[in-house]
């Protein structure tokens, strides 16, 4: 055991007092630029995604990075009575972007591509209806007509699925943005499929209550788009998975069919659980536009710490010191290598939270009703942590200004990634012992081939992620996206993925980045129990076609050198 921590070194974590009766050593205001003050919480915005309005014209087509990939002969081609349909169906103008009897490439654009700028697809009309009826009439007639259908949030998925591949219709939910319903005693939101998490957000911040998802992207990303991709986000470890959250949807049917199951009971043990087979399902059995979500009780009491540590080991022991000594108020938990926070540091100018450099860096976040209570809990575990030198160097906010500055380094990594060129990203979930050393692999891989480092494409390996459920980011940002790197990666790394028991994908989905390879995840019997589950829902396959259960090719695990 090592030895506790000294006098002096406990009277540095205690120089400025807080309310409770002892306290950690807060973030230098100078940390704290003059911007982020004002703006308070307001800095976490759109952290994973980036302007949709920027051009792209120079973003390579999906067809061209996929030559394997041909466009189905079933579907037919968009004609111009079609969109004349579209346009007399959702009446509003505004409604329909035509790219058909006009020259519409730059408003066809945000929709075409993905933010990553990695995936641009090739369809000239995007549809936005403005409630479920619409939707019904739009994907009725895309039904019968044969035209294929891609359904669209807010575009901040990183695999590709939420854009088309070649000219399928886009239909975007911006337009269905109302809140129906919320009951401030049980806590049960009922809300359109197109509202932004962070409006839902808002409006429950009003009544005292919290939406149960936090993503960096929360400013543009949909409640409707994050029930397809079954996102996980920061506030995982404290209220799980969509799936155990949501207790009813509203969906269309490929034929247009209206499935209303908007239950806002909590036991409902009637048959079988159909919304279930739509969180996660990314629009390929239909489109969730109506979403019945029980949200939580907005925490009194939030204390956010960053501290560094010097292995992968102390990273697992303050992990499982947090679980023991924060308990039921332990909300956050997450990781960041050093080469995440320089990259930060890189693009924001922002002064370090601490001193000197560390290979890791973790952020917790304490979430009580009892201030008093969860203080001295949260300096009795940093105490303790420090004392038995798990933890080298830590902080605590003392305000929402200093937490929300604190969540920035972690929050702001993916932006701070994407200003370096393109991404190669891998959302993984990996058995906890093993978390950080498919990003210490992968680098050495590259090395091995002379990938990476100065005048090379690669730029750095870098991971980050949520350690309360084993899902670890790996992201390679490379100077242009390019073949050998990929083909260095790929499969390569759902190999790796394999032999250790973990999951190809965490919490991202499938789209059509990782279709191909969904069988290093599911056997033959799983792979033809959902490909019966697709046929019954969508038989005629205009739902998300060349995506998911529909890759190019599906690895079943060969060795790769």
């Amino acid at each position: 055991m090592a030895a506790p921590a000294s006098r002096s070194a406990l009277r540095a974590l205690r120089s400025v007092p807080r309310p409770s009766q002892r306290a950690i050593r807060p973030i230098p205001r100078t940390c704290i630029p003059p911007r982020v003050r004002a703006f308070s919480v307001s800095v976490r915005h759109r952290d994973d995604a980036s302007d949709l309005s920027e051009p792209g014209h120079d973003v390579r087509y999906t067809t061209d990075l996929y030559p394997e990939l041909k466009r189905d002969s079933r579907f037919t081609e968009l004609k111009q009575e079609h969109v004349d349909f579209f346009k007399k169906t959702l009446e509003d103008e505004s409604a329909v972007i035509d790219g058909l009897s006009k020259d519409a490439t730059d408003d066809l654009e945000p929709f075409n591509r993905d933010w990553m700028k990695k995936y641009r697809g090739h369809t000239k009309v995007v549809l936005k209806p403005k409630n479920v009826e619409e939707v019904s009439k739009v994907l009725k007639y895309c039904n019968d007509n044969m035209l294929a259908v891609v359904p669209q949030g807010g575009n901040s998925g990183l695999v590709g699925g939420s854009v088309p591949v070649f000219d399928e219709v886009v239909i975007n939910l911006t337009r269905m943005n109302n809140i129906r319903s919320f009951d401030d005693v049980s806590g049960i939101l009922v809300v359109d499929g197109g509202v932004i998490m962070e409006n839902a957000d808002n409006f429950l911040k009003e009544h005292g209550y919290v939406y149960p998802l936090d993503l960096g992207a929360k400013g543009s990303a949909q409640v409707g788009g994050n029930l397809a991709a079954n996102a996980g986000g920061l506030r995982f470890l404290r209220y799980g998975s969509l799936h155990g959250n949501v207790l009813g949807i509203e969906a269309v049917l490929p034929d247009g069919t209206i499935m209303n199951d908007l239950s806002k009971l909590r036991k409902n043990n009637t048959g079988y659980d159909m919304k279930q087979l739509f969180i996660g399902g990314e629009g390929t059995i239909g489109i969730i536009t109506g979403v019945s979500i029980q949200c939580p009780q907005r925490s009194k009491a939030v204390n956010v710490a960053y501290f560094g540590l010097e292995s992968y080991e102390k990273v697992q022991k303050a992990f499982k010191e947090a679980k023991v000594q924060l308990g039921e108020i332990l909300s956050a938990f997450e990781l960041m290598d050093a080469e995440s926070q320089k990259m930060v540091h890189s693009h924001t100018g922002n002064k370090r939270p601490i001193e000197g450099d560390h290979p890791f860096y973790c952020l917790i976040e304490t979430s009580g009703s009892n201030g008093e209570h969860d203080n001295e809990k949260l300096e009795t575990f940093l105490e303790h942590v420090m004392g038995e030198e798990i933890v080298a160097d830590g902080v605590v906010a003392q305000d929402g200004t200093q937490m929300a500055e604190l969540w920035r380094w972690r929050e702001g990594i993916t932006e701070a990634i994407g200003h370096h060129g393109g991404t190669y990203k891998y959302d993984l979930s990996i058995p906890i012992k093993d978390l950080y050393k498919v990003v210490e692999d992968t680098r050495e891989r590259l090395e091995s081939k002379q990938l990476i480092g100065e005048g090379k494409v690669a730029k750095a390996v870098i991971g980050f992620g949520h350690m309360g459920d084993g899902n670890v980011h790996l992201n390679i940002p490379v100077r242009q996206y390019d073949h050998e790197v990929e083909a260095a990666i790929e499969p390569w790394v759902y190999e790796w993925i394999q032999k250790k028991g973990g999951s190809i994908s965490a919490e991202h989905g499938l789209g059509i980045a990782k279709a191909k390879y969904i069988g290093y995840q599911r056997d033959e019997t799983m792979l033809k129990l959902m490909r019966q589950i697709k046929q019954l829902y969508d038989p005629k396959g205009i739902m998300m076609p060349y995506k998911y259960l529909e890759g190019v090719k599906e690895h079943t695990g060969a060795a790769t050198s």
